[in-house]
């Protein structure tokens, strides 16, 4: 089970989190694969705890040797006995932590790729709606103290924990009023916990929150720095960027006080059970129950609680933050795996070609169809009373090449992103069949990819790039894919070819030579179905014309649906569709439409009226 809530000041839609219960069935989940390595750690851990446990005794043993004026030399076998102790403790001590250490790993990486999968198949809107802060935040600063917890926090509490529990048992064993004595701290102990909890929780949720909006403030702030100038709105948005971070520290400082107050009442338990256990020893010392060394081993086993039951309770600061952090984390893997509306399931392919997004709506696939894509009554709406498309009904041939155009705003992204199953409609159907792309080798493997104008260009080699698409490619695989598109001169003069580093830190490439690479990865994985959102308009207008080359040569064979950003996409494809406001209002040919003086034809008008020479066809 999740929870929604809006972003701060935004009215933004975050994204869900995870309820305590669930967050536990997903800790359970995580470290099932596990056990063994779990209860093998914590049995080390126990064995370690209780050969420390004779520390105490054997310093009782010295005091009454020393109380009763015994000879030097009967104090030789409780120290050799105690460095014994101190070599064994050490050697399991470590051993367990390493195993547990170990296990909190394995959690964490698994919890890591878990996260990364669903968080790639998230629907394109949801993101739109939560906003890319929240999701940072997320993957960055919450992750990293799940992290932290797993690495520092978890060892700790679980050798504290033990030790803890077989240190009472240790006092009951000398006498079971010592442990009475002792139990005395508990109730303040069990209150400053239970104080700190249930403000912690809250506290942490709502700082990680307000993090995250502030987070977004930036990414917005920066990400339109040119727009945020031209409009002379630096004051606007630095005062918003200035309210979020005061909210911020606000919270964090809250959460400081917090923390010293915990400290304090800690230390009030602490006085309270060791003055408990001192008399106790006076009394049962003075009575003949016990010897001064006993009476000494008592005191010093409380005094050996300090340690465990402070860092036991410290560590709840760590395991609520964590769990605040865990909580969301397990909301968004979560979320994608609530179940779709039945309208809009799709199933398609998770080809890196470009900024392709894996699905999460899986499509129908049929055995065969006489059209390649149907596309039937879909409408899409990305909030209450913001509809974008409506009741819009598209059929693809095999081996068509759709061009949509239209203005800004008419919905062209939006139907490519849900032709290509990156993004469910609100209403209507999408259906395509598997397909088998063309006669290169891995083809069908993904039946529908999507290439949009933001492409990225992932940190490794040229060659490790290309191969997010098939990864089983050849090298000559790669230097054909790169051939098609017209990119393989300037492939073979990087400064290593195929193995040289590209990306962040590497060697940059141009957004031409990069939207190349994207269709590069577009035709090693071959797809049935291509679809191109304005994949061309990053590039100038010597850059767009070789780009338009690239692209007629990927989808040379294949079906495709391409958001014409030039209308020379247009005149090049077998059939044009024209949206307005979200409804189709034309469909054909190039020459056709262009002659209807129609809303295509307005278009072709504005589109080659603003050149000095307009395009041949």
């Amino acid at each position: 089970m999740t929870t929604h809530s809006p972003t701060p000041d935004t009215g933004a839609e975050l994204l869900p989190i995870a309820t305590p219960s669930r967050t536990r069935a997903a800790l359970r989940t995580l470290i099932r694969p596990d056990r063994g390595l779990a209860l093998t750690g914590i049995g080390i851990l126990v064995a370690a705890t209780a050969v420390g446990l004779l520390v105490q005794p054997l310093l009782g043993r010295i005091v009454d040797i020393v109380a009763d004026g015994r000879p030097a030399g009967d104090l030789t076998l409780p120290v050799v006995l105690l460095v014994a102790v101190a070599v064994v403790q050490g050697l399991t001590t470590t051993l367990g932590l390493t195993r547990i250490a170990r296990l909190g790993e394995t959690v964490l990486a698994r919890l890591r790729e878990r996260f990364v999968e669903r968080a790639l198949n998230l629907p394109a809107d949801r993101l739109e709606r939560a906003g890319a802060g929240d999701l940072t935040a997320r993957v960055t600063g919450d992750v990293a103290r799940v992290a932290e917890a797993v690495r520092s926090a978890l060892p700790e509490m679980a050798r504290s924990v033990l030790a803890i529990l077989l240190t009472l048992g240790a006092l009951a064993l000398l006498d079971v009023r010592f442990l009475l004595a002792a139990l005395l701290a508990v109730p303040v102990q069990l209150l400053t916990a239970r104080w700190y909890v249930r403000r912690a929780l809250t506290l942490y949720a709502d700082q990680r929150v307000a993090n995250g909006a502030q987070q977004q403030q930036l990414l917005e702030t920066i990400g339109g720095a040119v727009t945020v100038r031209g409009h002379r709105l630096e004051e606007q948005h630095t005062e918003r960027s200035a309210g979020r971070s005061r909210k911020a520290v606000d919270l964090t400082m809250r959460s400081v006080n917090l923390v010293l107050g915990f400290y304090g009442r800690l230390h009030i338990a602490e006085y309270i059970g060791l003055a408990a256990v001192l008399i106790a020893g006076f009394w049962l010392f003075r009575d003949g129950a016990v010897s001064i060394g006993t009476a000494t081993a008592a005191a010093l086993y409380f005094h050996s609680l300090f340690g465990p039951v402070n860092a036991a309770l410290v560590l709840l600061d760590d395991a609520q933050s964590a769990a605040a952090g865990l909580a969301r984390l397990v909301g968004v893997t979560d979320l994608a795996d609530q179940p779709e509306p039945a309208a809009g399931k799709a199933e398609a392919g998770k080809a890196a070609a470009g900024k392709a997004a894996p699905s999460s709506v899986p499509r129908q696939r049929i055995a065969s169809s006489e059209a390649a894509v149907t596309v039937h009554a879909v409408s899409h709406a990305y909030g209450p009373g913001r509809p974008v498309l409506h009741e819009v009904s598209l059929t693809l041939e095999p081996g068509e090449h759709v061009a949509l155009v239209g203005t800004s705003g008419a919905g062209k992204s939006t139907l490519a992103r849900i032709v290509a199953g990156v993004q469910q409609p609100t209403s209507g159907s999408v259906t395509a069949p598997a397909g088998t792309g063309s006669a290169a080798a891995g083809a069908g493997e993904h039946p529908v990819v999507l290439v949009t104008q933001e492409v990225h260009v992932f940190t490794g080699t040229l060659a490790e790039d290309l191969r997010l698409a098939r990864p089983d490619a050849s090298d000559a695989d790669l230097r054909t894919a790169l051939a098609t598109v017209h990119a393989l001169d300037w492939a073979e003069a990087l400064p290593e070819g195929l193995a040289t580093v590209v990306g962040e830190g590497g060697h940059r490439l141009d957004p031409a030579r990069a939207q190349q690479l994207a269709l590069a990865r577009l035709v090693l994985a071959d797809p049935a179905l291509a679809v191109l959102d304005e994949a061309t308009a990053e590039a100038g207008s010597a850059g767009a014309r070789v780009l338009e080359r690239s692209a007629e040569a990927a989808l040379a064979g294949r079906t495709a649906l391409v958001v014409a950003h030039r209308l020379t996409q247009a005149v090049a494809a077998d059939r044009v569709v024209v949206l307005e406001a979200g409804r189709v209002v034309e469909s054909g040919p190039h020459d056709e439409l262009r002659d209807a003086d129609g809303p295509y034809a307005a278009l072709w008008r504005a589109w080659s009226g603003s050149r000095t020479t307009a395009p041949h066809p």
